[in-house]
């Protein structure tokens, strides 16, 4: 199995959700497409791995909450316990902060403007995220053996992430804008 695949399992530990609400979940790891998931889905059901309930709605398409199984659960502790693979990254922003001297101060000042506003958005959005699962689950998240302690401890992990993203681009602004001002004072 792919490690999409047990991102979902580990999705269902803590509650039972429809496609698209593993979707939404699965942001805190990567971008997953419902052209992945939902094949994905199918083969674990058919692997015995998850359960669904139908649920038949009026004026929109029927949908599936899918639950993890015991055996999905045991297939997930067993991987658990293995060495992850190393991590992969790839971010078409950082390739352009890379070859920046190529560009003019203006297009690299509006690059980072751009991203630093994507950021702090996350960074609004995360904080409003956290808020709300320390209102609803209280010192449950701080158990380590809740089912809630590893969704608080990675969103968490990617605050400090976007908090520190925000720094980053608010600095190499500075070097930019310095370069403007030193270019008007010398013309």
């Amino acid at each position: 199995m792919n490690s999409l695949g047990y991102a979902l399992l580990s999705m269902l530990v803590r509650k039972s959700c429809t496609g698209y609400e593993l979707k939404q979940l699965l942001e805190v790891f990567w971008n997953a497409k419902h052209s992945q998931i939902y094949p994905l889905l199918s083969k674990l059901e058919e692997d015995e791995f998850v359960t669904y309930v139908h649920v038949e709605q009026t004026g929109k398409p029927d949908k599936k909450i899918y639950s993890i199984t015991d055996k999905g659960r045991s297939l997930l502790q067993k991987w658990i316990s293995n060495p992850p693979a190393p991590p992969v990254a790839r971010d078409e922003f950082l390739i352009k902060a890379y070859a920046i001297s190529l560009a003019d101060v203006e297009t690299g000042i509006s690059l980072f403007q751009e991203r630093l506003a994507l950021y702090e958005e996350k960074l609004a959005k995360r904080k409003m995220e956290i808020g709300l699962m320390e209102k609803e689950y209280g010192e449950k998240l701080e158990d380590i053996k809740s089912n809630v302690f590893g969704r608080y401890i990675l969103f968490k992990r990617k605050l400090l992430q976007e908090q520190e993203e925000i720094n980053w681009c608010k600095w190499v602004l500075s070097y930019l804008e310095k370069e403007v001002k030193t270019n008007r004072i010398m013309s």
